[in-house]
This record gives structure tokens, C-alpha cells and sequence, in this order.
């Protein structure tokens, strides 16, 4: 065939033998091309290090910032260019190199942020420091950490939330596949208050009990209707509405007619209501705590007649407390606000008693009620002035936060609301372990006028 040689067994060897000293160089070279490599690194890590000290050195809170995120800079210098290196892998995976903690440094330029003590992003840091560490392997989700995804997600930091709540959702979906998850309590919630609803449906439509499929189910259009998607939401209402008429879902009906109200359905809404009271609790002389859910008296309370509303919450608070601001709150909404009021003064909980308060300063209509309003609000400021009984609690100071933002509009609640973080960091009562929630939930309201789901 023409422009073409069949190599001989000379050829062959003339090949090799000019081969050889390229491969030579080649093997000689590569080491010498790792260890340069290799050589990169180890300068810029002593020039991060270098950083550090610089700014360890420095009394100039703005200069030891400007120091340390130099330093972060430079070692993602060293993973971003030189990632076959070994302190690459170190600085990846936030080992040890020498004496220096990778972790603990990364710590602490995140920790800059508290630079100013009251901004947002430092109140979102220390919640964070107040959580339980997540363990792993994974074997449960976590509100309190699917919380602070969410804080994270609405407050501006939208970057740190999927880190969060992606390692939650893959063990969940892991364990569906095995067939060995528990219900869903959090995954799909979260993940619909941060915009996923197309998997928030794809967890709660594998779930078939059905307290936890009609929760997700409303909560998934509370979030919509945050968002002013009003027909979507009202999509999901439905779906929750017929998910319980084909399961015989009747202890969630209460749930269900407050969706239903809405979403502006209310004459259904107050029909399915009166139906499902008559069946739980009306036919009890003696109504038992586990005659009826709590979200029979929430449902109650904006739908039917007050004294029913008060029955039922008295019959189930003390096992479900929640439920008291969330039936006051919405006694004062319809104008049954010194009922709510007294009520609200014998509850023995501080920190309930300061929700309540709150709940029923928020729906007070204004200004028509502006002396009834003065008055809430100075209740709960005596309740937690710094020698009150509630001045150290910091449930009962996000509270007062709360309130001073509803009412001046300006950034006094930010000093509230540090002395409540600074209340947790001492150990305050509840336990530090159970801060977490309470806090995000009141930063989230305060900052977006939306609760975090109740």
C-alpha cells in the first residue's frame, strides 16, 4: 500500500533507542515536577501562616479581618491550583498541618462576622455554635439545623443552606430506598421553605401516614402563600383535603380547615370545622386531653365560637403548649383581645406567657386599638426587664425583640436579641441544647415577618 512501511525488527530497535532518552527525561522530570508542585504549596501555606500571625498581632479589628481573609484566600489558592498536593488534601478535608487547625481557622474567619455584634449574620454564627453538632452517619433529621438552613437561605446566605440540608435529604431518600425511613418530620418542610418544592413533594408523596403527609402537605402552601403563589398553594390544600377524605384522616381535619381558610376557602373551611367538632369533642360531656388535636382549637379559634375555642385549648395545652399563643393570637384577630389578655397573664410559663403576649400584640388591629396595643407591649416589657422574671430568659427576650421591632420599625430589637443569644451562650433556661430553634424562628420573623412554620 503505497505511503506506507512495515517496521522491521531494526526499525523497532532504531525506535527504541530514540525513544529512550525522552523517557528517561520524562521519568526523571515528573518527580522533580511534584516536588515543585509540592514546593508551591508549602510556600504558600507558610505565607498564609505568615497571615495569621500578622494578625494575631494586630489590635485593629479591621486589620486582623483584612489579614485572615487574606490567609483564606491563599489556601484556597493551594486547593484550587494545586490540588494533587498533600496539603491540598489537608486543607480539604480540614485536618491538622503541624499545630495549625484548619477547622478552628475556618472558624474563625467565618466568626468575623460578629465584628458587629448585632448584625444579622453574626446572630445567625452563634445560633449555629449553640446547636449540638450534626453526627454522623446521619440517622435522623435535625430541625434545628434544617432551621438555621432555612434562616440562612431567607437572610441572605443562601450558600450555606444546601450544605445543610442536602446530607439530611440523601439519608432520607437512602433510607426510603432500604425501606427502613421513618416518617419525615423536617426534610420536605425545609426544603419547601427554601423554594425545592418539586422535592418536598417527591419525600411527602412517599409518605403514608397522615399526620405527617397533610402537615408537610399545608405547610408546603403556608410557604407558597408567603411567596404569593396563591394558586399553587391552594393546589396542595386539596390535595391535603382529599389525601384525608380517602384515608379516613380525621385527627388532621382541624389542620385541613385551617388551610382551607387560607387560602380563602372559609366557607368549606367553617363546614368541615363544625363537622369535625361535633364528631371529636362536642359529643364529650367531659371532653378528655386525648379527645381532639391541638389544631382543633387553632381552627377553633379562628372559625368558631370563642368559649369553644378556650374548652379546647384548655384540654389540650398542657400536653401540645404551643397551642396557646397560636389560639390567643388568633382570639385577638377577631377582637376578643382582653379575653386573650387574661388568659395569656395565668400562664405559668414564661416563655409561653411572653409568646402570648406577642401573638396578641401582632394581631391587634391597628390604630383603632392602639391603647390596648400600648398596653400588651408594656406587659411584655415588664416581663422581661433586666430584673424581671423573664430577663434572663432568652425565649422571653426573642420575644420582646420581636415585639420592639413590630412596633418601632427600627433596629432597637438587635440589642434585645443579642442579649437573648448572650442568655443562651450562659446556659439559660430551657437547656442550651434546645435554644436553637426558638432563636432562628424569632430572627426569621423579625427579619422576613413570616414565622418559620409553627
Amino acid at each position: 500500500m503505497s505511503g506506507c512501511r512495515r517496521t522491521g525488527p531494526i526499525g523497532l530497535l532504531i525506535a527504541v533507542i530514540v525513544a529512550a532518552p525522552v523517557l528517561l527525561v520524562l521519568a526523571t522530570s515528573l518527580p522533580a515536577f511534584a516536588q515543585d508542585r509540592a514546593g508551591q504549596a508549602s510556600r504558600l501555606f507558610l505565607q498564609a501562616l505568615g497571615l495569621v500571625k500578622q494578625a494575631d498581632a494586630s489590635l485593629d479589628l479591621e486589620e486582623q479581618a483584612r489579614f485572615l481573609r487574606e490567609a483564606d484566600r491563599v489556601l484556597g489558592e493551594i486547593v484550587e491550583r494545586l490540588p494533587d498536593t498533600q496539603l491540598a488534601v489537608q486543607i480539604a478535608t480540614n485536618q491538622f498541618i503541624g499545630d495549625f487547625d484548619v477547622s478552628d481557622f475556618r472558624n474563625r474567619v467565618r466568626g468575623l462576622v460578629c465584628n458587629d455584634p448585632v448584625a444579622t449574620a453574626c446572630f445567625l454564627y452563634r445560633i449555629e455554635q449553640l446547636l449540638q453538632p450534626i453526627e454522623y452517619p446521619i440517622a435522623v433529621a435535625r430541625w434545628d439545623w434544617l432551621s438555621l438552613a432555612v434562616a440562612y437561605h431567607v437572610l441572605g446566605e443562601p450558600q450555606r443552606a444546601g450544605p445543610i440540608i442536602t446530607p439530611f435529604y440523601v439519608a432520607h431518600r437512602r433510607a426510603s430506598a432500604a425501606d427502613t425511613a421513618d416518617e419525615d418530620l423536617f426534610v420536605a418542610r425545609a426544603l419547601a421553605l427554601v423554594g425545592r418544592v418539586d422535592l418536598a413533594m417527591q419525600v411527602t408523596r412517599r409518605i403514608g401516614q397522615c399526620s405527617t403527609r397533610i402537615y408537610n402537605l399545608v405547610d408546603t402552601a403556608k410557604a407558597l402563600l408567603w411567596r404569593n403563589e396563591r394558586e399553587r398553594a391552594a393546589t396542595f390544600v386539596r390535595e391535603a383535603q382529599e389525601f384525608a377524605g380517602l384515608h379516613n384522616c380525621s385527627w388532621e381535619l382541624g389542620l385541613v380547615a385551617q388551610a382551607l381558610n387560607r387560602v380563602g376557602r372559609e366557607a368549606d373551611a367553617r363546614t368541615l370545622f363544625l363537622n369535625t367538632v361535633e364528631q371529636q369533642f362536642s359529643r364529650f360531656r367531659d371532653p378528655r386531653p386525648d379527645c381532639c388535636p391541638p389544631e382543633l382549637a387553632v381552627a377553633a379559634a379562628e372559625l368558631g365560637d370563642v368559649n369553644v375555642s378556650l374548652r379546647i385549648l384548655r384540654t389540650v395545652q398542657d400536653d401540645n403548649p404551643w397551642a396557646i399563643p397560636a389560639v390567643l393570637g388568633r382570639l385577638a384577630a377577631r377582637g376578643e383581645t382582653t379575653l386573650g389578655l387574661s388568659y395569656a397573664e395565668q400562664v405559668q410559663d414564661l416563655d409561653l406567657r411572653a409568646e402570648s403576649l406577642f401573638e396578641i400584640l401582632a394581631a391587634i388591629r391597628r390604630p383603632a386599638d392602639a391603647r390596648t396595643a400600648d398596653d400588651v407591649y408594656a406587659r411584655l416589657r415588664q416581663l422581661t426587664r433586666p430584673d424581671g422574671p423573664g430577663g434572663r430568659r432568652p425565649v422571653a427576650l426573642a420575644q420582646r425583640a420581636k415585639a420592639e421591632k413590630l412596633v418601632h420599625g427600627d433596629e432597637r430589637w438587635r440589642l434585645t436579641f443579642l442579649a437573648a443569644i448572650n442568655a443562651a451562650d450562659r446556659g439559660a433556661t430551657p437547656p442550651r441544647r434546645d435554644i436553637g430553634v426558638p432563636l432562628t424562628a424569632a430572627l426569621v420573623r423579625i427579619e422576613t415577618g413570616n414565622p418559620l412554620l409553627d
